[in-house]
């Protein structure tokens, strides 16, 4: 068989034809304790669910072993050692178990559910900078040194197999194939079962013979992946170490060595020399014109992140709950967004939202802008209205003119009340402690810039002690998936109903944290963010 030839071998047992498609079928309501959502994906031997706990209401994938293996003694031995291995680890890198066992259709795991794209994903989308390709090598090399001093050997190790969290943090996921070292060879396994592993990232020790494997077989794989992290592009089974920045040609020759006597033995060794050239002086006559312009960009977005404070202020009579999701990339920075806190001198509080009408870098300018125009005119007037009005003319007036969308709530606690104001695409709900739904509370003006003689309205409810408001801005997300229904608002609604009677903070969390289950391709990259404000005196 020539090189070539092998690459294109199958990497698991044979499947046939009707396993390999997402076929219709009846996806069940209950596996253990957890409530099941969607079909997640469908494999080989498996099906992959996404379950919800029936109490804690956390994510969770339900791996189910397919029907037709139940009788295969051998597949559903490596199922059940599959969760025996998750369970022996315990690391921030390495997807972590939480249950598994018998339920009427077999055999399940649940898994943590992890919200982020595969790392092949991760490098075909974007540009990689060296540093962080770095950073991310070495996260997954103490990822393999965890489990290593716990005996296990990965054997599956490549980029499908690896996740980035929307954190930007690795988990090591998959290891239906993973291998005790101590763990006696079957040399009684079927052939067929016995071809395992991924060809491009295989040790050569591995091609010859999967079941007799060690340590530096996982560094092989892991030497393979960070060529393609440093390359930003698939290998490919091809290998071209001049490509390589200087520093790390060593590092990699010694890696990939075929001889298992120079290769390195301690996956230790190997984070050592990654993290020397890390933070050598060397690494900076190596970055390119490219890893320059992705430092402009990881500005930029640090510019947005001060334009969305996350950290709530302490406030007497109100508790808040703010959470954003600002693990996006720069497209996902390029809505502007603005939110800001405001004790005002008549003693009441403000909380303002706006979002720019532009959707590229310029508008991170506009808002900047936007920003320092209504910190002033805050300590100038105390009516909403005004506030609005004399806004609107800046900004008509302004060179940097452009149309805003805004959303301002002043709280009032004397009176029990508070005062909204929208412009454009405002959203809030207004949640009654003795109420079993919330309600939307609507105020329709003009997006600011558009006109110079407007009148603005606002609208005056009750807040009473309990009560509580939502203030939320996904526009953008909502114009992405209009074509589902108003399914994105239902759901909402939805989550916000199920965690009422959670402190603020905790709600705004587990409502987002719902929302990137179930719409994580819809939201990708959608800059979104939920403020809850609880009337406690």
């Amino acid at each position: 068989m020539t090189g070539d030839d092998f690459h294109k071998e199958p990497t698991l047992p044979p499947i046939s034809n009707d396993d390999l498609t997402l076929q219709s079928h009846e996806i069940p309501k209950k596996i253990g304790v957890y409530e099941i959502e969607s079909l997640f994906e469908k494999g080989g031997m498996s099906i992959l669910y996404l379950g919800m706990h029936e109490t804690t209401h956390e994510p969770a994938i339900i791996k189910v072993l397919s029907k037709k293996y139940l009788t295969n003694k051998e597949v559903v031995k490596r199922f059940l050692k599959e969760a025996d291995i998750i369970g022996m680890t315990d690391h921030p890198n390495i997807v972590k178990l939480y249950s598994h066992g018998d339920w009427e259709g077999g055999l399940y795991i649940a898994i943590e559910f992890v919200q982020g794209v595969s790392l092949r994903q991760y490098i075909l989308q974007k540009h990689i900078p060296l540093k962080r390709s770095l950073e991310l090598i070495i996260e997954i090399a103490y990822a393999l040194c965890h489990l290593h001093m716990h005996g296990v050997i990965h054997r599956d190790l490549k980029p499908e197999n690896i996740l980035v969290t929307d954190s930007g943090s690795i988990k090591v996921i998959d290891f239906g194939i993973a291998q005790l070292l101590t763990e006696e060879v079957d040399n009684a396994a079927p052939k067929n079962l016995r071809f395992i592993g991924t060809p491009v990232y295989m040790s050569p020790e591995q091609k010859h013979n999967p079941e007799l494997v060690s340590y530096p077989s996982d560094i092989y794989s892991l030497a393979i992946i960070s060529y393609e992290l440093i390359l930003g592009k698939l290998s490919y089974g091809q290998l071209h170490l001049s490509l390589m920045p200087k520093g790390l040609r060593k590092i990699l020759t010694r890696a990939l060595q075929p001889d298992l006597k120079i290769r390195y033995q301690d996956v230790v060794d190997f984070i050592a020399d990654i993290s020397g050239y890390l933070n050598s002086p060397a690494i900076k006559d190596e970055l390119n014109v490219t890893d320059q312009l992705s430092e402009l960009s990881d500005n930029l977005i640090r510019t947005q992140l001060i334009l969305v404070p996350e950290i709530a202020p302490s406030w007497k009579e109100l508790e808040i709950g703010i959470t954003t999701n600002k693990d996006v990339s720069l497209v996902g920075f390029q809505r502007g967004l603005y939110q800001d806190f405001f004790e005002i001198p008549s003693g009441n509080y403000g909380v303002m939202m706006t979002e720019s009408s532009l959707k590229n870098k310029e508008s991170l300018i506009y808002t900047a802008a936007t920003r320092g125009m209504i910190r002033a005119l805050c300590k100038l007037t105390t009516n909403p209205c005004e506030l609005v009005t004399i806004l609107n003319d800046l900004i008509v007036n302004d060179p940097l003119r452009h149309n805003l969308s805004l959303s301002y709530v002043t709280i009032d606690p004397k009176e029990n009340s508070f005062q909204y104001i929208a412009c454009g695409e405002g959203q809030l709900c207004y949640f009654n402690k003795n109420s079993e739904a919330p309600e939307k509370i609507n105020n329709s003006n003009l997006f600011l810039g558009l006109e110079q003689l407007t009148e603005f309205t606002s609208i005056t409810h009750l807040l009473n002690v309990g009560d509580s408001i939502m203030l939320v801005s996904f526009s953008g997300v909502l114009l992405k998936i209009n074509q589902q229904n108003g399914l994105f608002e239902k759901e909402f609604e939805k989550y916000m109903i199920q965690n009422a009677k959670l402190p603020p903070e905790e709600q705004t969390q587990n409502i987002l944290k719902h929302l990137k289950v179930i719409f994580s391709k819809s939201i990708y990259d959608s800059l979104i963010s939920i403020i809850c404000i609880k009337r406690t005196h």
